[in-house]
């Protein structure tokens, strides 16, 4: 799977699978089908920097991210 323009960071499943987020040294947040390989929506900006960190709330309905700009972020579970 391509689509960072750098180092790749941290990568997790959604609670129910059916997605897969990835977080990189090009301050995005990218979002991928686990089944097809293939980027889904447009990525997630915000972070200042690298974002080192992504997790799923358990229910699925947030994504939190880390960075290196010293931030957590909460972003509402992308209606891809």
């Amino acid at each position: 799977m391509t689509g960072h323009t750098g180092a790749v960071r941290c990568v997790t499943f959604s609670p129910d699978g059916q997605l897969v987020a990835s977080t990189g040294d090009d301050a995005t947040v990218r979002f991928w089908s686990p089944v097809a390989g293939r980027p889904l929506g447009k990525p997630l900006t915000g972070h200042h920097g690298p974002v080192t960190g992504v997790s799923f709330a358990p229910n699925g309905g947030l994504l939190s991210t880390t960075g290196t700009d010293r931030t957590l972020r909460l972003w509402p579970h992308p209606a891809i």
